[in-house]
C-alpha cells in the first residue's frame, strides 16, 4: 500500500494519542503510548536514541500503530507498518516542537530531552478503520 489513508492521515495530524507497539528481543511485543503525526506516505514517531522502543525498531523494523479519536473512541485506525526510515539532528528537534505546540500549545520542554531525538518514518503496510461499529479495511 505505502500511502497511508485519508482518514488515518486526519487521525494522525490531530491531537489524538497512538498506541506504538514494538517487538522485544524475546519476541513480545510492548506498546507506548505517544504523540503521532503524519505525512502523505509515512506515520511519524518522534523519540530518543536511548528508549527501548527505539532499540526495538533497529532490531526489528515491524510495528503496529493504534491511533484512537479522542472524541470518539469508538473510531479509530489500526495500522501495521514497517519504520523505514530514521531522521537526526535539528529535522527530528524541530518536529518535537511541532508536537508539542500540537499537544500542549507550547514548544518541548528541552530539558526533558536525555538523548538525541529521533524521527521515525512508518510506512503503512495494511490499515483498518473503526468508525463506532463499522470496520472499514
Amino acid at each position: 500500500m505505502g500511502v497511508v489513508d485519508d482518514e488515518v492521515l486526519a487521525l494522525a495530524r490531530g491531537a489524538n494519542f497512538a498506541s506504538f507497539t514494538t517487538m522485544l528481543p524475546g519476541g513480545r511485543p510492548v506498546a507506548s503510548l505517544m504523540w503521532i503525526d503524519a505525512e502523505p506516505d509515512w506515520l511519524l514517531i518522534n523519540t530518543e536514541r536511548h528508549r527501548m522502543k527505539y532499540r526495538n525498531v533497529c532490531r526489528n523494523p515491524d510495528v503496529h500503530v493504534l491511533i484512537l479519536d479522542g472524541d470518539d473512541m469508538g473510531h479509530y485506525a489500526s495500522v501495521q507498518g514497517r519504520v523505514e526510515d530514521h531522521i537526526w539532528g535539528a529535522e527530528a528537534r524541530a518536529h518535537i516542537d511541532r508536537l508539542a505546540q500540537k499537544y500542549l500549545g507550547t514548544d518541548f520542554d528541552p530539558s526533558r530531552i536525555v538523548s538525541e531525538r529521533v524521527l521515525l518514518r512508518v510506512r503503512p503496510l495494511h490499515q483498518r478503520l473503526r468508525d463506532s461499529s463499522v470496520v472499514i479495511e
